[in-house]
């Protein structure tokens, strides 16, 4: 990815305790979890918010005291919310706040080197570290404090449970992004037992051999064609690289949301699904509801039915949706290849809702064409969302489709390529549908001793493969650590 998020904002040092490193693996987590589960009920919450806390800190120290100060800022204006006459004062103090520091962390490089492109200025471009996780963990506060104003929820009185629930290490850093009024009961209450732990257990290792085996390989492939000039690609191996992002990029998100949801069961937490294999989505608006669920509920919820919604006249309806795909853009990063993304979303989402004939949607020629259609609209998306620039991302673009003169078909460099890599790629392919569920649920119907014993083995030899990747010090960065 990008040495620099956006323009002027360089990131914080990675965090040394991502969920796919070995301190983690074999420090962090059997630590915390022995400690949990030796503790009593009423302490659990307690352990749990120490190791979260121990966990954000480890990317960087200092920045636990922004997220800590986002706890105490927000718990007391919730309360306020809740308790005085002018709750709308405290909601606008809220909102105002949270996003002022998410402007000032995430955008103001960005808006400081727009403001000179546009004006002709050479102001100074301030360089700010982005705090990891900062646009999950503050979207989750701002959802707490608007569902206390729209009385979906009640103001917790105990800071330390607010407190457990915005820094939460499972998904604290990357999502699933979860509502305060969906685990507010968990966290008060919740029982830990074998099978639960058993199923977490089993959900984290698919979610690390997701990230490791899969993502990190096909990352290697992204690279080596986004790290070339467009002209240097190959037709073929510009789509390579575009088909290895669009994998990498769907296995280390889904797998780090498999890795957090399984945590969460270890611990007693029922999280909510985040993915639901979005690549054999039949048209751009079955995709949005299959990836990053969490994020799109959120845009819904927050934005788009506050703002009316469909059920205004079509100009307005059409406006709703721009605000919500550029703001969706913008979410990602500061930069304009973002908002680009953003808004050839909305542009397709309008052609469908708009322009395509319910008839045709009927046609199975239409929708199987149409489904070829929308995955090469996602592929080309994705490119644009990966490039450094627009410009970048267009060149990028013109060598897939072989527009850009002197782009061979294919080279020796591309016939290597899929020589080293081509077993993930087709293996990436094949379970970004739900083929391997299917087969496993039938095979265990009719024989459930391997459901009882082989597949726990398929869960082990892949945890062990996945570790001898992290041993032998394999390229191992998050994607979505980026937001």
């Amino acid at each position: 990815m990008h040495e620099y998020i956006g323009f002027g904002v360089c990131r914080i040092e990675r965090s040394k305790m991502a969920f796919s490193s070995a301190i983690f693996l074999f420090v962090f987590l059997p630590i915390t979890l022995l400690l949990y589960c030796v503790s009593q009920k009423e302490y659990r919450n307690a352990v749990l918010l120490a190791a979260s806390l121990i966990f954000y800190a480890c990317g960087e120290p200092g920045i636990v005291f922004l997220m800590m100060a986002s706890i105490v800022v927000n718990y007391y204006f919730a309360l306020g919310v809740e308790k005085f006459s002018h709750r709308k004062l405290f909601l606008a103090a809220s909102i105002v706040y949270n996003l002022g520091i998410l402007f000032v962390f995430k955008y103001l490089g960005f808006s400081m080197y727009t403001f000179n492109l546009l004006f002709g200025k050479t102001l100074p471009v301030v360089e700010i570290a982005l705090p990891i996780g900062i646009s999950f963990y503050t979207f989750q506060t701002m959802s707490y404090v608007i569902d206390v104003y729209n009385e979906k929820a009640k103001a917790e009185r105990n800071i330390l449970n607010l407190g457990l629930y915005i820094s939460l290490f499972p998904q604290l850093v990357a999502g699933p992004i979860v509502r305060y009024s969906y685990i507010e009961g968990q966290i008060r209450d919740r029982n830990l037992s074998p099978e639960l732990f058993s199923a977490g257990a089993k959900r984290f290792m698919c979610g690390l051999c997701k990230k490791i085996i899969l993502a990190n390989n096909l990352a290697n492939v992204a690279e080596y064609y986004f790290g070339n000039s467009s002209a240097d690609n190959s037709v073929v191996g510009a789509w390579l690289g575009s088909i290895g992002f669009s994998l990498q990029i769907y296995y280390d998100f889904s797998g780090y949301s498999d890795m957090a949801i399984g945590l969460g069961k270890m611990l007693g937490f029922e999280f909510e699904e985040n993915f639901n294999y979005p690549y054999i989505s039949k048209s751009v608006t079955e995709f949005w509801r299959r990836w990053h669920i969490s994020l799109s509920r959120w845009f819904r919820d927050y934005v788009y039915i506050p703002l009316g919604g469909s059920r205004v006249s079509v100009p307005r309806h059409i406006l709703n949706m721009a605000i919500v795909w550029i703001l969706t853009g913008f979410w990602h990063g500061a930069n304009y290849t973002f908002i680009v993304w953003g808004a050839l979303y909305f542009t397709a989402l309008v052609v469908e809702k708009y322009l395509i004939k319910p008839e045709k949607r009927k046609s199975r020629i239409f929708a199987g064409v149409y489904r070829i259609i929308v995955l090469a609209f996602i592929n080309f998306c994705w490119v644009i969302f990966n490039a450094e620039s627009v410009g970048e991302g267009m060149r990028y673009c013109q060598a897939m489709t072989g527009f850009r003169q002197g782009n061979p078909l294919i080279d020796l460099a591309t016939v290597r390529m899929l020589r080293e890599y081509g077993s993930f790629l087709l293996v990436g392919i094949l379970f970004s549908a739900p083929i391997a569920p299917r087969i496993s649920g039938k095979v265990t119907e009719k024989l459930p001793f391997v459901g009882k014993y082989v597949l726990p083995l398929v869960h082990a030899w892949g945890f062990l493969w996945a570790v001898s990747y992290l041993v032998l010090g394999a390229h191992n960065p998050f994607v979505y650590f980026n937001f």
